[in-house]
């Protein structure tokens, strides 16, 4: 599913109307804000965002001189894009650290809004980075959310400091702070208790774990899949409790995209991450402007190469361009890469990242059931012999009858990966090729 799959796909149909028109009146510019405004009540941004967004945009593209080498509607859509990276926060902002050790971070939330996930997902974030965090259950009243965060830990190697349930929430804080000092950790995560509906005795115990342990950030966690109802406890918690910044989860799941365009406005908080699926390696710093780009369709090809980055070993990306190269790519080196793509996330994901794929090609895709047509690549590939992986071209009718049976797939896959194999050598020669020669060309933002 692509982010905010139901308005994304609403925008873009919108941009591209008016992208290749040469001139735009004033009434052009009228007519598209109005589709707009639909398109973001629909979605459930509320009225008073999707009202000053509207009036923004129509003021700057109603009368802004046209940019060298711009359509008018190429401008209006740069507006539009400038508008909606100011929306979303504008700038990135990162986590900040303590000067001394260790920084702490509190998350706070409703019931069910992803806490102890998140807890879990932020830790192993840090520990990318370096850090060597430690994590504080504090939900004292859900036996369950103990269990979880034990869990989770013991997933990842980062230990968790508890009390069990009679001990008070901030009490069990401020000693998880004095352990994470003494066994040198430099990060303490602390996960709160939360409530079916903000009340008064979450956020007194709330303000009590902050006036203990004085963290560097409280950061609410926000189910953005709550729409407008987001924006009513975002501005509760900032009004009571006071927040640093804000983490959405269930963003891949969120077709409108309601919260993450209203709650940034609401609160003047930025946004710092996005839950984006369900693994511990599914959470990503906000881009406010990588986002905007994701929604109108033109793509987010930084976050894909950091991606690629994190998930491609070293070595065998060196490796895999000496085979290239040397025309000597095999079946293993195919079967290597589906594997190494398969640690970025979910096809869909990776594709809604490269731009002008829409939602609708998106959905073909998941139509299409690309996870598991590379899962049927792998099974064919596994049930070859070694020197069939090595040298492809001796599989002959009789070879490609023993693979399809022992995989338990039809000659026609077999067939079909074949092809598919071959295409994709022959493509990543053609880009060795060019880069080698100097050739490829920049990519261009579709303004």
């Amino acid at each position: 599913m692509a982010l905010f799959e139901s308005l994304s796909g609403k925008l873009q149909d919108i941009m591209r109307k008016i992208r290749g028109k040469g001139r735009v009146s004033e009434a052009d510019v009228k007519e598209m804000m109005r589709e707009v405004r639909m398109a973001m009540l629909e979605a459930d941004v509320s009225f008073k965002v999707v009202k000053d967004f509207v009036g923004k945009v129509t003021e700057r593209a109603t009368g802004a001189e046209v940019l060298e080498g711009l359509t008018s509607g190429q401008q209006v859509i740069k507006v539009v894009h400038e508008e909606l990276v100011a929306l979303l926060g504008g700038e990135t902002e990162r986590l900040t650290f303590s000067p001394s050790s260790p920084t702490v971070y509190v998350l706070a939330g409703l019931q069910g809004s992803g806490k102890t996930t998140m807890a879990a997902k932020l830790a192993n974030h840090l520990r990318k980075q370096g850090k060597n965090p430690m994590m504080a259950a504090c939900d004292v009243y859900r036996p369950a959310a103990i269990k979880q965060l034990q869990v989770l830990g013991a997933q990842l190697g980062v230990p968790v400091h508890e009390s069990g349930t009679d001990a008070r929430p901030a009490d069990i804080a401020v000693a998880a702070v004095a352990k994470a000092k003494s066994l040198g950790h430099d990060v303490l995560i602390v996960d709160t208790a939360g409530r079916l509906h903000v009340d008064d005795a979450l956020m007194g115990e709330l303000s009590e774990i902050k006036a203990a342990v004085r963290p560097q950030e409280t950061l609410l966690v926000i189910d953005s899949m709550t729409g407008q109802d987001a924006v009513g406890v975002a501005s509760e918690f900032n009004g009571k409790v006071g927040i640093d910044g804000l983490i959405l989860t269930k963003l891949d799941s969120d077709t409108r995209g309601g919260a993450a365009l209203s709650v940034r406005h609401a609160t003047g908080r930025p946004i710092k991450f996005a839950g984006v699926g369900e693994k511990l390696s599914d959470m990503e710093p906000f881009h406010p402007e990588r986002m905007a780009e994701r929604i109108l369709g033109m793509g987010d090809v930084l976050t894909l190469i950091e991606k690629a980055q994190e998930a491609f070993d070293e070595r065998k990306a060196i490796d895999l361009a000496n085979s290239i190269r040397s025309m000597t790519f095999t079946l293993d080196d195919f079967l290597e890469q589906m594997q190494q793509v398969k640690k970025m996330g979910s096809m869909s994901q990776i594709l809604g990242m490269l731009p002008g794929m829409s939602g609708k090609a998106l959905a073909q895709v998941d139509a299409e059931g690309s996870e598991k047509g590379m899962a049927r690549f792998e099974a064919m590939i596994k049930s070859m012999t070694r020197k069939e992986r090595l040298e492809p071209g001796i599989i002959n009718a009789g070879r490609r009858r023993r693979i399809a049976e022992g995989s338990g797939h039809s000659v026609q896959e077999v067939n079909r990966l074949l092809k598919s194999f071959d295409d994709m050598k022959r493509q990543m020669k053609a880009m060795m090729d060019m880069t080698r020669k100097g050739k490829m060309g920049k990519v261009r933002m579709p303004f």
